[in-house]
């Protein structure tokens, strides 16, 4: 189904499902549920603000270490099996936390969150900080927030008894700001967990209360590298010495700009480099160039990134820059590599059917109904690697904003409605199959 008709199908649907649902009873088991959810809420509070307060940057591998702790404490206490998955010593990062209990009762899910945030212990942004329901601190909202709304519903549920039999994989992984390499490696496990779940459900950031991520965009790099003769800057456009390295990069990009836009497609060029003599470093984020205002360049290289919705999108993007590249200005040729990162998360029926069963919580609840987020706004995310496998929804944490900015904050009288809807709908689908 086209992307945009998809998303008709689903606001039709979710039309007749809010009537259907409005007046809809919660049942006993329920109701003892949003009172366990209420009871624990001022602890929640406090597990928040003592896991953003240990420093977990990415790059801080023993940091986001110490942050699991109060995470794999939690998930014993609930009964989970819990192992801490090491990386590679030359990957320089923490590891992920993996819990899990066995059931045969209802769908089984997988649970996604992160331990890591951007801020490194150098950061000036370290501790949490409190002004009415507002507050502030590394991690607060992307995604320590989100790691805590999934282990108080999780509570809730459990002190209603109602994880017994139920088959649950929680993974929190150590390095989804930055992930290790190779990927293979570093989301090995999310995937082995994914293809034994029939849902995945990702509590990153939320995108306003009532919005949920049924699609993220995939991203991966692109690294454009250019060779023109080198001559004397008299000689630019004759026969023997042609355009030049500089001229033709800006050939291709402009081309890039002029043909490659479309809906949900980004091609952005993040490093520009271009002269007689250019070098880039091993991360592809530094490079130093020589080159005079009387000389040809001979070497142009452009690195950037290209964000697509999915797998279809990407791969005829690329064909389309292959072909752009290939048509070289005269004595100049440029060749175009691809580097694949994080897949898409495409919107299916399935990742829709899970909104709506979403959206019928919510409205039991009172609390207005859920609907789709616009994939072109989000990032791409680790539910995107078991995208393939599993149905999934996104977008499931807390409120608030500024994420990866010294001004990162959550809002924390949202926590408890937010808290109270996930553990209804982690209950509703481990309930049947």
């Amino acid at each position: 189904m086209h992307i945009n008709t998809l998303y008709k199908h689903l606001l039709l649907c979710l039309c007749f499902t809010s009537y259907s649902v409005y007046g809809q009873k919660l049942t006993k088991t329920e109701w003892q549920i949003l009172q366990h959810v209420e009871e624990n809420h001022p602890a929640s509070i406090r597990f928040l603000e003592q896991t953003v307060n240990i420093n977990s940057g990415t790059f801080n591998p023993a940091g986001v270490r110490e942050a699991g702790i109060p995470y794999k404490k939690m998930l014993d206490e609930m009964g989970f099996t819990t192992t801490w998955v090491d990386m590679p010593e030359s990957m320089n990062r923490g590891g992920h936390l993996i819990g899990e209990i066995k059931g045969k009762k209802g769908k089984k899910l997988l649970l996604i969150g992160h331990i890591d945030t951007v801020f490194e212990p150098d950061s000036p942004f370290q501790t949490w900080q409190q002004k009415d329901s507002v507050a502030y601190g590394p991690g607060a909202n992307d995604m320590k927030g989100g790691n805590m709304v999934m282990l108080y519903a999780l509570k809730a549920l459990q002190e209603a008894g109602q994880l017994k039999d139920r088959q649950i994989i929680v993974i929190l992984h150590g390095d989804e700001e930055n992930p290790g390499a190779p990927l293979e490696i570093s989301r090995k496990h999310i995937v082995e967990a994914a293809k034994r779940s029939d849902i995945a459900l990702g509590f990153e950031t939320g995108t306003g209360f009532n919005y949920a991520t049924v699609a993220r965009r995939g991203s991966s790099s692109w690294t454009l590298t250019v060779k023109g003769r080198q001559a004397h800057s008299s000689g630019i456009f004759s026969e023997r010495t042609g355009a030049g390295a500089i001229y033709e990069a800006s050939r291709v990009l402009n081309r890039f700009y002029d043909e490659l836009q479309e809906e949900y497609l980004t091609f952005n060029p993040g490093l520009i480099v271009g002269g007689t003599e250019v070098k880039l470093d091993e991360s592809g984020t530094q490079a130093s160039v020589t080159g005079k205002t009387n000389l040809v360049a001979n070497t142009a290289i452009v690195k950037g990134d290209l964000r697509f919705l999915t797998e279809e999108q990407k791969l005829k993007a690329r064909e389309k820059m292959k072909a752009i590249v290939a048509e070289s200005l005269p004595q100049t040729s440029a060749e175009i590599t691809f580097k694949d990162g994080y897949p898409a998360m495409p919107p299916t029926e399935g990742n829709i059917a899970l909104l709506q069963k979403l959206n019928e919580v919510s409205i039991s609840l009172g609390q207005g109904e859920v609907n789709p987020y616009d994939p072109g706004r989000r990032g791409a995310g680790d539910i995107s690697f078991v995208a393939q496998y599993v149905d999934g929804l996104d977008g499931l944490g807390v409120q608030g904003g500024n994420a990866h900015n010294l001004e990162e904050y959550v809002h924390l009288n949202s926590i408890k409605d937010i808290v109270k809807r996930t553990a209804l709908f982690i209950n509703r689908l481990t309930n049947k199959k």
